[in-house]
């Protein structure tokens, strides 16, 4: 193909094609419950590498640890109140931005976008709209589990797709 390009280059360059043509890119979607367990991941692109679940269940334990520290860490100096207080809101590089959403209940939502995304709050309150609607009104559902909720899959992908 190209001399010197490596295999994960090229994956980036496709990946950066497509956000050109098509417009901006959500790669992917973890929620982790309150004791940083994962209970639902979601890929809505093609062009990531396949993460293992082993994968995925170490780097939700490990955002759920260093989300409680950054917390922690934050300058009582600032007049910031504890309740007020917040772990990583957003984490960018030069291939990605996580950004993280937590509920008062304390529920991350983690969404994995092109660095450039624009609207990534307005993305990340429909995503907790339609977890509100389908997944904690589902009377099958217990919370803290993981979600297997076609419904919310099926609106979630529908919405993903049309952004």
């Amino acid at each position: 193909m190209y001399k010197g390009a490596e295999y994960s280059d090229i994956v980036v360059v496709l990946a950066l094609f497509e956000a050109e043509i098509f417009g901006k890119v959500v790669f992917s979607l973890i929620i982790i419950n309150k004791a940083g367990g994962l209970v639902y991941n979601r890929e809505f692109n093609n062009t990531l590498n396949k993460v293992s679940v082993n994968d995925l269940l170490v780097l939700a334990g490990t955002f759920h640890g260093v989300h409680a520290i950054a917390k922690s860490l934050t300058p009582s100096v600032l007049g910031v109140p504890s309740k007020e207080k917040t772990g990583i809101e957003v984490l960018e590089s030069a291939h990605f931005r996580l950004t993280c959403f937590q509920t008062i209940t304390g529920t991350k939502f983690l969404l994995f976008t092109e660095p450039h995304q624009p609207n990534v709050d307005t993305i990340m309150r429909k995503v907790y709209e339609l977890y509100a609607d389908y997944v904690t009104k589902n009377p099958f559902y217990q919370l803290e589990m993981p979600i297997r909720c076609e419904t919310f899959d099926r609106h979630l992908l529908s919405y993903m797709r049309a952004k």
